[in-house]
């Protein structure tokens, strides 16, 4: 059996890394939804409800422009099947997404949103804002890990490491966000407070360097 070198120019060696930091943003999709016998009446409605919603969420100091619609549709709803089928009416469903920069403040405002009317929370993810920080430090990490294994390497080899030669990112970094599902029925159950756990990241790298005699 024979080897293929497919880099003959030095020595290459792969290196990984994993990045933690404790998340400090939340982002939490939540839904509403009314049935009304005309499909006016049921955006009017859906409409007026957001609207609520939203206010009850300006009063825990979210602002207007950490919230952003998402989806809004229109169905018709009914009851029962084949000759019971009944027509209930148009349901109107309105999802939107909230961005809190405190968490301390994400499960007062997730109570005030559905005891205005929010009848889903359909998750609520937790990540860092400075993510750009978190993946410069898995990638610097990672090579890092290349080089320590290279120069092991190396001295198996009996010779010493020269220059980089050849930098090879091998993947785009991987965020890790920590989700917590809920249904909105139970957010004001008073279960305790909500566990974030820690983000990861993760990156990988090929790094290539010369070799000089031993």
């Amino acid at each position: 059996m024979s080897a293929l070198i497919e880099s003959p120019w030095g020595l290459s060696a792969y290196g990984s890394a994993n990045a933690h930091a404790a998340p400090d943003v939340a982002r939490v999709q939540l839904g509403a939804e009314r049935v009304e016998p005309s499909a006016a009446e049921a955006f009017a409605a859906t409409r007026a409800l957001v609207e609520r919603i939203r206010a009850a969420l300006r009063a825990q100091g979210v602002a207007d422009d950490a919230v952003e619609e998402s989806r809004l549709s229109l169905s018709t709803d009914y009851d029962g099947y084949g000759e019971e089928r009944r027509f209930l009416g148009y349901r109107c469903e309105a999802s939107f997404s909230v961005e809190l920069r405190d968490l301390d403040a994400l499960e007062p405002a997730l109570i005030a949103a559905t005891e205005a009317g929010a009848n889903r929370v359909d998750n609520v993810v937790f990540t860092v804002a400075d993510a750009d920080a978190l993946v410069a430090r898995a990638r610097r990490d990672a090579v890092a890990a290349a080089r320590t294994r290279a120069e092991l390497l190396a001295d198996a080899a009996g010779v010493r490491l020269g220059a980089v030669v050849h930098v090879e990112d091998l993947d785009r970094p991987e965020q890790g966000p920590v989700m917590y599902r809920a249904m909105a029925e139970a957010a004001g159950s008073g279960g305790g407070e909500l566990a974030p756990g820690r983000v990861g990241v993760s990156a990988s790298v090929v790094v290539g360097f010369g070799i000089l005699p031993g």
